[in-house]
């Protein structure tokens, strides 16, 4: 028998530090109850949703599911729809739709990053190989996009807009910075349509389908983007991580498999002979994996970076894009989701504190 995943309480209390750093105080406290019970309405429908008749394709769509995950998409959804009527059927629908969109677009990055495991468990394509893996993340875009025609015209446009910015940002990430782009500002916009838009997309629905004041869309958007920037640039700090509990990957996949990070990208902006030296390294021990050699040939420059000021610049701009999210929520009123929002942004650039 295929074991459930955990309650999704214990998921929301674990994960990022939560129930400690974002609910704090007897106010938030109450509010956490209210989004513990979103999710839980969420978590019903997302296992409902990654089942299927067909037998390979139910194992492989609830694969990932079952390995587990932080639910941010979910929680910033029912989180700013107390801003309105709270949690609705509609909010749980369009949460649902952007959680499996996430799913979805997981199976593909790990087959684009060629990443052995994802969440602690191998990744798709380790068991499957990369065609099951690509038409899995595809079977769970189309159950999204089945949630979301339920929602109507809107609903299926934010989902389209979602999409294709998710496409687009992998798109650019696979080929690179072309001539004229610089490769730091062209890789925020890589964040900002790979992990921002659809954390942007599930903050901006709470205040659609719950019924939340109009002028309440375009802070949660601003804030999503930002915050979802910062989330990403911390991951580029944990990818380096000596640990692999952190990560649940090997540490420095994305560098092994020749995707750029930040602290890698900061390195070409500085001029001492170290910092060209250590990115002369790591490209040389890009290209040997690349030719078949072992990826414990950049442990050594990995291991470096890990140490070196650019990754520290990379937590303090994480930091930066973490306050400018916090300041895109001036226009909500005081209160515990604006708390619990200034609490998350602060926590996704805290994660490795």
């Amino acid at each position: 028998m295929t074991p459930r995943p955990p309650a999704a309480g214990t998921r929301l209390s674990g994960k990022l530090g939560l129930s400690d750093r974002i609910f704090a105080g007897l106010r938030s406290r109450t509010l956490l109850s209210t989004v513990e019970a979103g999710l839980a309405r969420v978590e019903t429908e997302l296992e409902g949703e990654v089942r299927s008749a067909d037998k390979l394709a139910d194992v492989t769509a609830r694969y990932l599911y079952e390995a587990g995950g932080k639910r941010v998409r979910p929680m910033l959804a029912i989180l700013t729809a107390q801003l309105g009527q709270g949690t609705t059927k509609e909010v749980v629908e369009v949460a649902t739709a952007l959680e499996l969109t996430h799913l979805g677009s997981l199976y593909h990055d790990d087959v684009m990053d060629g990443a052995d495991k994802r969440r602690g468990v191998p990744s798709a394509q380790t068991v499957w190989g990369n065609n099951i893996a690509i038409l899995t993340g595809d079977l769970l875009f189309a159950r999204a996009s089945q949630l979301m025609a339920r929602r109507g015209e809107r609903a299926i446009q934010l989902q389209a807009d979602t999409f294709e910015r998710l496409v687009l940002g992998q798109m650019h990430e696979t080929v690179g910075p072309q001539e004229g782009d610089e490769p730091v500002d062209f890789y925020l916009k890589v964040l900002a349509d790979k992990t921002g838009s659809l954390i942007a997309a599930a903050a901006q629905s709470g205040v659609i389908y719950s019924g939340a004041p109009e002028e309440f869309e375009e802070p949660m958007v601003v804030f999503g983007e930002k915050a979802g920037v910062a989330f990403q640039l911390l991951d580029d700090v944990i990818d380096l991580s000596p640990d692999p509990s952190e990560t649940g990957k090997v540490p420095g996949t994305d560098l092994r498999a020749g995707v750029p990070t930040m602290p890698y990208l900061l390195l070409g902006h500085r001029s001492d002979a170290a910092s060209a030296d250590l990115r002369t390294r790591i490209d040389e021990g890009q290209q040997r994996i690349a030719a078949g050699a072992d990826p414990s040939v950049l442990d050594g420059p990995l291991a470096e970076l890990r140490e070196h000021d650019t990754t520290h610049e990379t937590l303090r701009l994480a930091h930066q894009w973490s306050q400018e999210a916090i300041d895109a929520l001036a226009p909500l009123p005081d209160g515990a989701v604006r708390e619990a929002l200034t609490r998350f942004a602060r926590a996704v650039a805290d994660r490795s504190a």
